[in-house]
């Protein structure tokens, strides 16, 4: 059982924007995939943990990106879950290519009790004998975002289809950042800040609510919320330069 797992990767077309490079939405897809394995493979993947009555939640996930690979470059991903605190957990991600660092993230997930829908502290979650260190190597902290958005502008709107749906019957995590950036024309994406890419989540969205999607422009870069029906936030996208 090892407290890191490390694959090989192509950039296949599949995975690439209009500009022929790994897509940021696809970049988190390859750290949702990646960790999912690795959950799996220590045992607290989403079956292991239906089982114990738990589930897993991301509230909120963060990448620095030096450089996208373009189009069939090889790379290496790598992940690993550190020691949780009380009631968060935190996994890291790495994108190399030949030891050189493209990009660097990681996830704040909770364990929630199925029955009551509530945290449930992280003690006992991961099997004993797997060592994990306690020292990020990406150390820079989650955002503090204004969540009044009220005054911001608005961009567009987004009805939640079928295809953003997963397992637990909300929208998908990397299905909020793909409706967010699609609202964006090319031309607005060519010019966005994409250094660094933060999303928070704060509640769930089901199949056919309509979101709205507002912008401001910062001091550091772009933020973005889309809110709900009833005004309240669902989701916070943070770009910066």
């Amino acid at each position: 059982m090892e407290a890191k797992l490390s694959r090989d990767m192509i950039i296949l077309p599949s995975v690439c924007d209009w500009g022929v490079k790994l897509s940021i939405p696809d970049l988190f897809a390859q750290f949702m995939d990646i960790a999912t394995l690795h959950a799996e493979q220590i045992g607290v993947g989403e079956a292991a943990l239906e089982a114990r009555g738990l589930y897993w939640i991301t509230v909120k996930t963060k990448a620095r990106i030096l450089r996208r690979p373009a189009m069939m470059e090889r790379v290496k991903l790598s992940t690993r879950p550190l020691l949780p605190e009380k009631v968060r957990a935190v996994r890291e991600y790495r994108l190399e290519q030949d030891g050189v660092l493209l990009a660097e993230g990681k996830t704040e997930w909770a364990v929630m009790d199925a029955a009551t829908g509530r945290p449930r502290a992280t003690a006992g979650v991961f099997p004993p004998e797997l060592e994990l260190a306690a020292e990020p190597s990406y150390p820079d902290p989650f955002a503090r975002l204004d969540p009044d958005f009220s005054q911001a502008e608005q961009i567009g709107e987004y009805r939640v289809r079928s295809t953003d749906i997963d397992l637990l019957g909300h929208m998908n995590n990397v299905a909020y950042l793909r409706a967010l950036l699609g609202l964006l024309s090319v031309e607005e994406q060519k010019t966005m800040p994409q250094a660094g890419v933060e999303i928070i989540f704060r509640a769930p969205c089901f199949e056919g609510e309509l979101l709205s999607v507002r912008r401001r422009i910062t001091e550091t870069g772009w933020e973005l919320a889309a809110l709900r029906p009833d005004g309240k936030p669902a989701v916070f996208l943070k770009l910066d330069r």
